[in-house]
């Protein structure tokens, strides 16, 4: 996610810097020159319009990282049109970077925030010590599974602006993995569980990758995530074995 906000903001600055640079070197012609004809739009086919569509929306998606506000909203929309329009500005690009990962930094850490309290406000919800909110969703009939055993699950992540980011069940195969293997809030969460109930895990960043997500994901760095899991079985139950 990280990458696609900075893809987009590369993409914008891009242009602006193509459309000045073109502004700076176009020359007057000397004397009085006929007006210049607007070549005739073209019109857009179908597949264009959907492919220009997409991309505004993945940038719109990007950017809703920032939660801008109506008014920031804009600023922003004010920018770009400058930007498009071959606008200069005096403000240093490298210095603005910085402030702009600074801007996304504070604002992601807010939004997240904002959703482990609304989690905790959920009826039935759980807050463990560690800041994971638990929240029943199903009660299962069966065993809770020990850290040291294996799991078999059915789960989607989410990131907190509603982003699918991964879903066994859209694969259609459940995951089996040692519970002691993967990130905190999923030990903590999923050994309250018993086998055929459903629940909701939101995890803070510290118990979910924090600064390192997983390699091409659309997860960003110190990102708080809400499952839904089910626990499907536990088919690595260490108190079977002999």
């Amino acid at each position: 996610m990280r990458s696609m906000w900075m893809a987009a903001l590369v993409f914008a600055l891009g242009a602006t810097a193509a459309q000045a640079q073109d502004s700076k070197s176009a020359k007057k012609p000397a004397g009085k020159a006929a007006p210049a004809t607007e070549p005739a739009a073209t019109p857009l086919s179908p597949e264009e319009e959907q492919t220009i569509y997409t991309l505004g929306l993945t940038i719109g998606r990007d950017l809703s990282l920032f939660a801008l506000s109506p008014e920031e909203m804009a600023v922003l929309q004010r920018g770009l049109t400058d930007g498009l329009g071959g606008k200069t500005s005096d403000l240093d690009p490298k210095e603005q970077a910085q402030r702009i990962q600074a801007f996304a930094k504070a604002r992601q850490a807010r939004a997240g925030q904002a959703v482990l309290d609304r989690a905790a406000k959920e009826p039935g919800a759980e807050v463990l010590p560690s800041g994971v909110v638990y929240k029943q969703v199903k009660a299962g009939s069966g065993k809770s599974p020990r850290a040291i055993d294996t799991v078999k699950v059915h789960y989607e992540g989410r990131l907190v602006d509603g982003t699918v980011f991964d879903a066994s069940a859209r694969r259609g195969i459940p995951v089996e993995f040692p519970l002691n293997g993967v990130i905190p809030c999923w030990t903590q969460g999923v050994s309250k569980m018993k086998v055929g109930g459903k629940a909701k895990l939101t995890c803070p960043a510290n118990t979910a990758y924090g600064e390192r997500p997983p390699t091409g994901s659309r997860i960003p760095p110190n990102a708080v995530l809400v499952f839904d899991v089910e626990l499907i079985d536990i088919p690595g139950d260490t108190s079977r074995q002999p």
